[in-house]
């Protein structure tokens, strides 16, 4: 019996692995228990870290290294992806959490401003398309400090920190018009990895504050916060109206408005439309064409939970495999995610790494190791055994 062609599409593991290196740990564990099968490795994003270097590595194009600031005001090197007339850039390069100690994680005072000169310098390089993936930041500022990088406000104003929007006032956004002008020639494209609104109980404070570093109390300090700075700019440029119903279309409503700590907000301000981050990135990697040659699908992340079902890694996979009919399962770090909703979202199983509370300890570790030898046992399940 002939082996089966294995696509082995994760996520990153965020803190411990990148996806190339969960792509790889998969494989030597596979590898391990079922050497007959053919293994494709394909690391992806949903708009997150990894975003750049998985378009980069499969799209080609060019790189250029920049110095952005980080979410404390602090030179950091990031890099913008240039593609024929399309520029790709990474919130997380400039925001992300991970630049952060876990003593400095305090989004009530991090900042976007870095994002917006990563926007900049993409436009600076030429780019007619800015394509910003969004996830894995370290913020909850609304895309304030992104704003004030491209020409809306001042950073002594609006880069702070999501906590001193309280204070702005319109005089601090009364130059949106004149950047959205400015801004009306270049294609901004939002791949976002969640599909949340800005305010409310599903919104960026409510949230994702808290795994950012937010106390409780921080959190509802947050959201007043931007809640206060959305009705500033909602006063100083009025929503547009629908066409149909005559109700207006609040940016701050609009899917993906809270991603990134708010920065989809921000840039529905200044004209920017949504994709899905793992959208973009399934048909920038060709994993339609690869689907069709495969016979099962081996994905993951560090956690499988309610945030996966809205526009992660995990469950676009299985989405796309689903269209194929291709069985997807996923080894997770850890997974809270019931049976009834990852059957739902069409995930054949879920193999986590840590199973138990005591297990957590090695994982953390040993990342790749752990991760390997889970996908040691999962490949006895799935690979049938070769005879003659």
């Amino acid at each position: 019996m002939p082996g089966v062609h294995v696509l082995i599409a994760p996520d990153c593991f965020t803190g411990t692995l990148t996806a190339a290196q969960a792509a790889t740990a998969m494989a030597e564990g596979w590898g391990r228990s079922a050497p007959h099968d053919t293994l494709e490795l394909v690391p992806l994003s949903d708009g997150g870290p990894g975003f750049v270097d998985v378009l980069g590595a499969n799209l080609g194009g060019q790189v250029h290294a920049v110095t952005v600031s980080d979410p404390l005001g602090r030179d950091v090197p990031a890099m913008v992806l240039v593609v024929g007339d399309v520029g790709y850039v990474e919130s997380a390069q400039a925001a992300g959490l991970h630049l952060l100690t876990r003593d400095e994680r305090d989004p009530t005072r991090t900042t976007t401003f870095g994002v917006g000169q990563l926007v900049q310098a993409a436009i600076d390089l030429g780019a007619q398309r800015v394509v910003i993936g969004l996830g894995g930041s370290g913020t909850n500022d609304a895309g304030a400090g992104l704003l004030a990088a491209l020409g809306v406000g001042t950073p002594e104003r609006l880069a702070r920190g999501g906590l001193l929007l309280c204070e702005a006032n319109a005089d601090d956004v009364a130059g949106l018009d004149d950047a959205r002008r400015r801004l009306s020639v270049i294609d901004l494209v939002i791949a976002s990895d969640v599909d949340s609104p800005l305010l409310g109980l599903k919104g960026a404070s409510a949230v994702f504050s808290e795994q950012k570093g937010a106390s409780p109390e921080a959190a509802q300090a947050l959201e007043s916060s931007l809640s206060h700075f959305a009705s500033v700019v909602a006063r100083v440029r009025p929503p547009a109206k629908d066409l149909l119903t005559g109700t207006a279309i609040r940016p701050e409503r609009q899917a993906g408005a809270g991603a990134a700590g708010g920065l989809g907000y921000a840039l529905h301000l200044l004209g920017a439309r949504q994709v899905s981050g793992v959208a973009a990135v399934l048909e920038a990697v060709g994993f339609s064409e690869r689907l069709a040659r495969s016979d099962l699908v081996v994905t993951g992340e560090g956690s499988l939970d309610w945030q996966s079902l809205h526009g992660k890694v995990v469950v676009g996979v299985a989405d796309a495999a689903s269209h194929h009919g291709v069985p997807a399962i996923a080894v997770p770090g850890q997974s809270v995610l019931g049976r009834r909703d990852a059957m739902s979202a069409g995930i054949s199983g879920v193999y986590p790494v840590v199973e138990r509370p005591a297990q957590l300890e090695e994982a953390l570790a040993d990342p790749s190791g752990t991760l390997a030898t889970r996908v040691v046992r999962v490949a006895r399940t799935w690979s049938p055994s070769p005879r003659g």
